[in-house]
């Protein structure tokens, strides 16, 4: 009998949680269930998700921003069939690629003139750890200064970094000489800069737990600080680069020049796992400076050429069907509809974001009735209000969206690229009723949350 991922598919279709119960993360199945997540997709297009009843979802994650443009995009899929048919040779060790070449200058034409040369790696994280190690060769200095609430990744030296304690918590001692600062605060930037002992400062030019913009002065100030202290300014655009925000890279915001871009997530359209990062070529040449230093960093699948295909063909989709110019249109509409709410529903304090990375913040109301709805979810668990307002998005509206962080009543959505004006009045109005259901108390929604708190009380 011939092997087949379709018949192991079609055996197997209805195991899915059992298979990741008995072999998998059982925690995650458990949340899953709890909140009414556990569906059975079976295929995906574009936005949608299709269930085994061909009920269509909206996906507002976008599998936390890797399909910016859309999940099976037939051009990307095109483009791996095709390197796949070519029979071409590959990580070929003692070698060089032609599809990581010509990746790495197409990247190239999208950064600053600063920028001249890339590393590829697998993901985001390891993109942050050759940032990290990348900074200290080449400034040979240790100290790494991030922003709290920063999120950079989860494997030791990103783990670092990390501005989140849930995810710090038991795995000490972690790297170090690793700082934070307060985010949007040169004053406490320039101090913990003007020892002269920090190779370098990372940040998301918008931070991701949040959904937190700068103010127009922070990025270019930054800029101006690291040089005069000599530290490398690293910009972390592993979420917020490639269109994200209305730009191709969310720096092209205030147009600051940083020694470092670190990238991943929605580069190579979802297919392949992919990293890169983008230096100057003194940072690139100071690391790799002698032959026999040319294999000191590296990662033995970054160059594959499924990924250096994938990325390759990616990039030509977000040019050549401007989903950069949509992703924004569409997003700051969707911001604007939305905050036009605040005025009208207690809960509501705000929409805001740059493009398609949009943040829905909800605040304490002011009447009687709603406070104290307000403040069982809170003594409960901390943020428990928004879960409340994604779940009947998901069960009633089918729109897949996430808390933005523990701890904090904001919804963040990640949307691909591609939303319609019809996805746009879908999300609008079905906030809208979401929302407005959050006002009547009691009520359904109500119930929802007096559930939700009390697994949160029992856990």
């Amino acid at each position: 009998m011939s092997f087949s991922i379709t018949e192991l598919i079609l055996q197997h279709r209805v195991d899915k949680f059992r298979l990741h119960e008995r072999y998998l993360n059982t925690q995650l199945v458990r949340v899953l269930k709890t909140i009414g997540y556990d569906r059975n997709y079976q295929r995906a297009i574009g936005q949608y998700l299709y269930d085994e009843h061909d009920n269509e979802y909206l996906d507002l994650l976008s599998g936390f921003g890797v399909f910016a443009i859309g999940r099976n995009h037939p051009k990307v899929i095109g483009a791996l069939q095709e390197t796949l048919a070519l029979e071409l040779p590959n990580l070929v060790q003692l070698d060089v690629s032609i599809l990581s070449g010509l990746l790495a200058k197409e990247i190239l034409t999208t950064t600053q003139e600063n920028l001249n040369k890339v590393f590829f790696c697998n993901s985001g994280t390891e993109a942050v750890e050759a940032a990290i190690k990348f900074s200290r060769y080449t400034t040979k200095r240790s100290k790494i200064v991030c922003c709290e609430h920063a999120y950079h990744g989860l494997t030791t030296g990103p783990l670092s970094l990390n501005g989140e304690p849930i995810f710090r918590e038991g795995f000490g001692p972690l790297l170090p000489d690793c700082s934070a600062v307060p985010f949007n605060d040169l004053t406490a930037l320039e101090k913990a800069l003007s020892t002269r002992e920090v190779a370098a400062f990372i940040v998301e030019p918008i931070q991701g737990k949040g959904v937190n913009i700068p103010s127009d002065n922070y990025l270019p100030e930054v800029e101006s600080l690291c040089k005069k202290y000599g530290t490398l300014f690293v910009a972390d655009e592993i979420q917020t680069g490639i269109g994200r925000t209305g730009k191709f890279w969310a720096i092209d915001h205030w147009k600051v020049k940083p020694d470092i871009i670190c990238m991943a997530k929605a580069l190579s359209g979802g297919f392949i796992p992919v990293g890169a990062v983008a230096m100057t070529a003194h940072i690139m040449d100071s690391v790799f400076n002698r032959m026999d230093r040319a294999v000191v960093h590296g990662s033995t699948f970054s160059k594959n050429n499924m990924a250096m295909a994938a990325s390759l063909a990616t990039l030509e989709v977000i040019k050549t069907e401007n989903l950069i110019e949509n992703g924004a249109k569409i997003g700051e509409d969707i911001i604007y509809s939305l905050n036009k709410l605040a005025g009208k529903y207690e809960f509501l304090k705000e929409a805001r974001g740059k493009g398609s990375m949009i943040a829905i913040e909800f605040k304490p109301p002011k009447s009687l009735s709603l406070k104290a709805a307000w403040l069982m979810l809170e003594a409960a668990n901390k943020g428990l209000f928004s879960q409340m307002v994604t779940i009947p998005l998901f069960k009633e509206h089918k729109i897949l969206a996430q808390v933005a962080g523990h701890g904090m009543n904001v919804i963040k959505l990640l949307p691909p690229l591609t939303l319609t004006q019809k996805d746009r009045d879908h999300i609008v109005s079905s906030f809208t009723k979401t929302i407005a259901d959050t006002h009547q108390v009691p009520g359904s929604i109500w119930e929802l949350g007096k559930n939700l708190a009390s697994h949160a009380l029992k856990s």
